[in-house]
């Protein structure tokens, strides 16, 4: 392959993007860095762009899962049944608990702002 590829950004569109930050912050601990017409949040080493509806232009509600095309994120953190109970005290909700989908591997999906579907896993020779 004659080009290399690399991740820059994930880009969301959303009714109140401080509140969009916001949670993203509060709950996963990413960085707030407000830009020219966007607020972006800089979570686990990427970049996420939170930007305005523009005035009256329609917008579509997120599809019903499952969908096709974009279905989730997923997180990668450490000791994800602590931090599972981390954000359940905080009021997150959870679309499914904390479970070993295979040999190494434990996974849960939470609902983000404006549902957005977000996994966090944890790859770890324990889970068995």
């Amino acid at each position: 392959m004659p080009f290399v590829v690399t991740w820059d950004h994930v880009h969301l569109r959303s009714p109140d993007p401080e509140a969009t930050a916001t949670w993203l912050r509060d709950v996963l601990g990413g960085e707030i860095v407000h830009a020219p017409g966007r607020i972006d949040v800089n979570l686990g080493g990427a970049k996420i762009f939170i930007a305005p509806l523009e005035g009256d232009n329609a917008v579509n509600p997120p599809p019903p899962h499952p969908h096709q095309g974009l279905d989730h994120f997923g997180l990668t953190v450490k000791d994800i049944d602590a931090v599972a109970a981390e954000i359940k005290a905080k009021g997150v909700t959870f679309t499914r608990e904390p479970t070993t989908i295979r040999p190494g591997v434990r996974i849960c999906f939470i609902r983000g702002p404006e549902g957005i579907s977000i996994e966090l896993l944890e790859r770890d020779k324990k889970y068995t």
